[in-house]
């Protein structure tokens, strides 16, 4: 018997059963596909949020109110440009609302004929455009395709009508990208365009685009979407998506996108992700994704810099950075804070974006130091910003800038180094970086300031009971301790206005958060920080909150005095004196112990005469 005898089967046979779930051959479960197929089809029918939400309409663009009204005013006169430059950082909506112009310019229904703004209804040509396949709206990418021949293709076609839609519309990205006989070559045609050719052009770099074509276009500068903005626009989308993510955690992914949607919605898109479905994203996973550090703890470093606190500031750096804590990012802090300062000593903490408390803080440090200290220490952090993005080890960099901030928060200025040369008073700076008292200034001191003066330090004699210089805030552990302290220092007025118009929320050496009470005088945190600077020889801290403070201590007074006039007016002898006395009313209530003391004092005791009679 031959091989031919027994029939062969050349087709071969499948690796794998489509029809069963897994490699054993098992029975597929009823109307359900494989796990792996779901999630494949899931993945691939997936699309980002940024392109999800793009905006179908220009009710949709956020942040660019005056650049629609703007257009919507141009429309409806019949005022249109023959070209149009958007211009502006990544992910503000360029193409956008190159695209929306496209549909707008060539926006026709079965009621509407003429351009419009209007595109909540689609139109004939809507959806082609849309879709990127309309014959009379050619988009060029000038930054894969930027020489003059390129722009020659794409302009042969200008004199001739359009196809089906109103206008032609040419659409060039990154505009300043193309080279110099590119723009050369879009010069003559961009100058005098045929009545049915429109021109869009956008650009991230204004400055390179030739003025020659500035001049002949109209321009539109998108600006920055605003922090509050673009939260309102990723609350907007979690709540379609059925994500839940932290307040906080929004604005945080809002600030690192630096005015740009895109990026925002990108990063919101990578945050969704972090917790499982249903769970609620929280502010440190998302600032755990961004490698940033807790703004609060950043702000309290800001605060030990400003202070002069060195080793406290290198302690708070080396925990942010054990936390994950980018080093630049936490420079890049420091600079955002000591602007935050600068802005809210030039017109208050209502003009920063971020949190209340927050804001208040950075305001109080604006206040407790001058403006010429704030500008000296964002030029240094400038500066350590760039050592550390270029030291071997960021860390180390950033220690050594905390040290030299810190140092310099505490050198005086000019003026007042002057001042205290001529008075014969230390002008060292940094006393609380170095741990020792400053040198006290001589002559050589003076010439290494560069003040032109020759000065000698005088040696003065304290009186023999005289207060100390100084008195060093980790003394003052309470509100009771300061109180005392201007008592000491005999601050008569500085001491009634505390007394009476503060109203401690909470209290650190070097830092305090209180509720002004009604009255309160304009200038009694000034008053009060300069005074505990001259007494403490540190820069202290004072935060006002709108509520939540208690007591001061004036009021606390007056309710003690009217809980023991209650109780005074209850007792019942004198109840029943005041009705045995009709008309008589209680003027004053005195302890008996305190009013008998100096009576006891001042009255003699009676001796008993021994004589007899």
């Amino acid at each position: 018997m031959g091989d031919e005898d027994f029939p062969r089967d050349d087709s071969e046979p499948p690796e794998r059963d489509p029809n069963t779930p897994d490699m054993f051959g098992g029975a597929p479960v009823a109307g359900q596909p494989s796990s792996g197929a779901a999630l494949s089809e899931a993945s691939a029918a997936y699309t980002v949020i940024a392109r999800k939400y793009r905006p179908r309409a220009f009710e949709d663009l956020y942040g660019q109110e005056a650049m629609v009204r703007t257009l919507r005013n141009a429309f409806s006169s019949g005022r249109i440009a023959h070209a149009f430059m958007l211009t502006g950082v990544r992910g503000v909506g360029k193409t956008t609302t190159a695209r929306l112009l496209a549909r707008a310019l060539n926006y026709e229904t079965d009621t509407v004929h003429e351009p419009s703004l209007d595109l909540k209804v689609e139109g004939v040509h809507c959806r082609s455009i849309i879709e990127g396949r309309h014959l009379d709206v050619l988009e060029l990418d000038a930054a894969s395709r930027t020489g003059v021949g390129d722009i020659r293709e794409l302009l042969e076609g200008v004199r001739y009508a359009p196809v089906e839609a109103r206008y032609k519309v040419y659409i060039i990205d990154e505009v300043h990208m193309l080279s110099t006989g590119a723009f050369n070559a879009l010069l003559k045609t961009l100058e005098e365009p045929p009545p049915h050719a429109k021109f869009i052009f956008a650009t991230t770099e204004i400055r390179k685009v030739p003025v020659t074509i500035l001049s002949r276009t109209q321009r539109f500068d998108l600006r920055r979407v605003e922090p509050d903005v673009l939260v309102k626009n990723l609350e907007m989308i979690c709540e379609n998506e059925g994500a839940r993510v932290e307040a906080e955690g929004l604005m945080l992914i809002a600030r690192a996108a630096e005015g740009s949607v895109r990026d925002g919605q990108s990063m919101l898109d990578q945050a969704i992700v972090q917790a499982d479905p249903g769970v609620t994203v929280t502010a440190a996973s998302i600032r755990d994704m961004l490698g940033l550090a807790d703004r609060a703890q950043t702000i309290g470093l800001f605060e030990q810099v400003m202070r002069g606190q060195a080793g406290e500031a290198i302690t708070t750096f080396r925990q942010l950075y054990g936390y994950g804590a980018n080093p630049d990012q936490v420079v890049m802090d420091l600079l955002d804070h000591c602007h935050g300062a600068s802005v809210a000593k030039a017109i208050g903490p209502a003009a920063l974006v971020m949190p209340k408390e927050q804001g208040l803080r950075l305001a109080a440090v604006g206040a407790a130091v001058s403006a010429g200290t704030l500008s000296r220490i964002w030029q240094l952090t400038l500066k350590a910003y760039d050592e550390v993005r270029r030291a071997p080890d960021a860390a180390a960099a950033v220690d050594m800038a905390l040290i030299r901030l810190a140092y310099a928060a505490d050198l005086p200025g000019p003026e007042e180094a002057l001042k205290r040369l001529q008075d014969g008073a230390p002008v060292g700076g940094g006393g609380s970086v170095s741990g020792g008292p400053p040198s006290p200034a001589g002559p050589a001191t003076a010439r290494q300031a560069g003040l032109g003066v020759s000065a000698v330090a005088r040696q003065t004699m304290p009186a023999p009971n005289a207060a100390p210089a100084t008195e060093p805030a980790a003394n003052l552990q309470t509100f009771e301790d300061l109180v005392a302290l201007i008592d000491r220092r005999r601050d008569i007025r500085l001491k009634l206005d505390v007394e009476r118009f503060i109203r401690p929320i909470k209290f650190r050496p070097g830092a305090i958060e209180y509720e002004p009470a009604p009255g309160a005088p304009a200038d009694l945190a000034q008053r009060l920080v300069g005074r505990l600077k001259e007494w403490t020889g540190e820069r202290w801290f004072l935060t006002t909150q709108g509520g939540g403070g208690a007591e001061s201590a004036w009021e606390r007074q007056k309710r003690e005095e009217r809980e023991v006039r209650v109780q005074v007016e209850q007792d019942p002898f004198v109840r029943s004196v005041m009705d045995a006395f009709p008309g008589a009313e209680i003027v004053s209530v005195r302890s008996l112990a305190k009013a008998a003391e100096p009576m006891a004092e001042s009255v003699a005791p009676v001796e008993e005469d021994d004589d007899e009679d």
